[in-house]
């Protein structure tokens, strides 16, 4: 049975993690130096194999190695075996040395025992899952995508008309749809099956380290880089290579991969020897690529290269015949999970869930099930036992829409007018007259009559009193027509930046309603916007909405 294997020279740090890890039910085997641990991998049938490595960094060992020369051999030996850093050195140094040797996390002392069980648990799933998926009877792999319904059912044919190609297929679909799953499905029903399955999320990983990831690099091509490493590109060989949100993928490793895509081969960062790339590319995205090529942020021959077979996944609120049976099956397992009676929704519980948005599409129902499975006081679940987001969409979609009279405004660097009473926009005051002004920008009903003009967001140039009053009555009734009278008042101004101030109010815009209607959770409105979770943080953070 594997285990979680801890090196520490600190006989407490070892004890502590132990017996935090026994009240999980983790098995533990412990060591005090890395020598230790290499003794302990060349002998299996006396200690098994590890599950998780967790490592200090800095400990005194008789052949003078340290954390960091542990991880570089066991990375080499086991290059799948997730590796936690744990140091009381807590430098960039040393946090940046442990992510480019491949560290699965790094944990700076002292630490939260709970966060650290909580985070070596995290691994050992991330290594089962591992494991899972190269094992090549297709006999013991789960059922992996259920749904009857037809946009499902194309996405199966699909899947069993690329069965006998080594084609480069793109994914597309919504956060949570099941990109991944697809991805998985069309690997082993592949001739490349019994070759191993790697998967990387180029959204999740900084770009300095990104590079490395996936094409590996040569000892000494950087501070910190002691042993030679091998990329995801090397890993996969033979098999098939998942990128994940492709494109968020920044521009300038772009370059890079259009080129093994093309030609069939890389370098390893440092490297001077090309290396033939045997394996097959699944690439996935939420995003709109062709959006992205024209917004000159994705490369549109890497685009042509990875659109050769295109699959589009259904939201789950366009495939609602499937929800019963995504339900059941969701039940089943979080059940299984922890040990109890799986519940039953009843049939106006079922039609209630069945009627909710799901904005987080298949994901947010899995997250559904689990909530029932835990905190539903009954094994029949009714309406009232449902998560309250669910019941307050409900209520909500059954109350009356508010007429386009009383709501209809338009604020050029603000939330809708709709939401003026409960989201007043930054910088809003009140003039003498009582309305509503916007430093920036004025927020005008268009039932009301105008006047006052619209003035543009700070610092762009002014214009006399009667263009300014025609683009407030133009923006009260049409946006669009709103936005080009505005683009070209600025294009007789001479201005040269105005793609750049025009996006950047629109974006403030979508981001500051989304958070609204969202209740500030930006992974739900990253959802809703239908961008990820990392582009949603960052726009944040450069618009300066903190």
């Amino acid at each position: 049975m594997k285990s979680i294997w801890i090196v520490d020279d600190d006989e407490s740090i070892r004890f502590v993690l132990q017996k935090a890890l026994a009240r999980d039910q983790l098995p533990v085997t412990s060591f005090s130096c890395p020598s230790q641990v290499l003794a302990a991998l060349d002998k299996p049938a006396q200690y098994g194999q590890p599950l998780v490595l967790v490592s200090d960094i800095r400990m005194p060992d008789p052949e003078g190695l340290s954390g960091l020369d542990l991880l570089n051999r066991v990375q080499e030996r086991l290059p799948a075996l997730p590796v936690i850093v744990m140091t009381a050195f807590s430098d960039l140094d040393s946090a940046v040395s442990a992510f480019q040797g491949g560290a699965f996390e790094y944990l700076p002392k002292p630490f939260d025992v709970p966060k650290a069980v909580e985070l070596i648990r995290r691994a050992a799933q991330e290594s089962q899952r591992e494991e899972f998926t190269e094992e090549a009877d297709e006999n013991v792999m789960p059922q992996e995508i259920l749904g009857q319904a037809p946009a499902m059912q194309d996405v199966f044919r699909a899947i069993g008309r690329l069965s006998q190609s080594h084609v480069t297929v793109l994914v597309t679909g919504a956060s949570g749809t099941g990109k991944e799953l697809v991805a998985r499905a069309l690997h082993r029903h592949s001739p490349r099956a019994k070759g191993p399955f790697v998967a990387i999320n180029t959204a999740a990983i900084p770009k300095d380290l990104l590079e490395s990831e996936l094409f590996g690099h040569e000892r000494g091509s950087f501070t910190g880089a002691q042993a030679q490493r091998r990329g995801r590109f090397e890993q996969a060989e033979g098999g098939t290579l998942f990128l994940d949100e492709i494109g968020d993928m920044p521009f300038e490793l772009q370059t890079r991969l259009l080129r093994v895509l093309s030609d069939g081969h890389f370098y390893r960062v440092g490297g001077h020897s090309a290396i033939k790339a045997n394996v097959r590319i699944i690439a996935a995205t939420h995003q709109n690529l062709e959006d992205r090529v024209r917004l000159g942020e994705f490369r549109e021959d890497l685009f042509h290269r990875l659109n050769v077979i295109r699959l589009r996944l259904p939201a789950l609120h366009e495939r609602r015949e499937d929800v019963p049976i995504l339900v059941r099956h969701f039940l089943q397992t979080s059940a299984q999970q922890l040990g109890v009676e799986p519940k039953r929704l009843s049939d106006e519980a079922m039609q209630r869930l069945s009627a909710f948005s799901f904005p987080g599409n298949v994901r947010q129902l899995e997250n559904i099930c689990h909530w029932l499975t835990v905190m539903s006081p009954s094994q029949i679940v009714e309406v009232k036992d449902l998560p309250p987001e669910v019941l307050t969409e409900s209520a909500t979609a059954g109350a009356p829409a508010p007429s386009a009279a009383s709501d209809a405004a338009l604020s050029f660097n603000t939330a809708p007018a709709a939401l003026r009473s409960s989201l007043p926009p930054e910088g809003t005051d009140t003039t003498a007259s009582g309305s509503p002004s916007v430093s920036g920008g004025t927020v005008i009903p268009v039932s009301a009559p105008v006047t006052e003009p619209m003035s543009l967001p700070q610092g762009w140039p002014t214009t006399d009193g009667h263009a300014l009053m025609d683009l407030t009555q133009t923006l009260a009734t049409d946006w669009k027509q709103g936005l080009a009278h505005a683009a070209q008042l600025l294009l007789e101004q001479g201005r040269n930046d105005i793609w750049e101030a025009l996006i950047g109010e629109c974006e403030r815009t979508l981001i500051r309603t989304a958070l609204h209607s969202t209740h500030q959770r930006r992974i739900e409105a990253a959802h809703r916007l239908g961008i990820g979770r990392n582009t949603i943080t960052r726009k944040i953070q450069e618009l300066g909405l903190e």
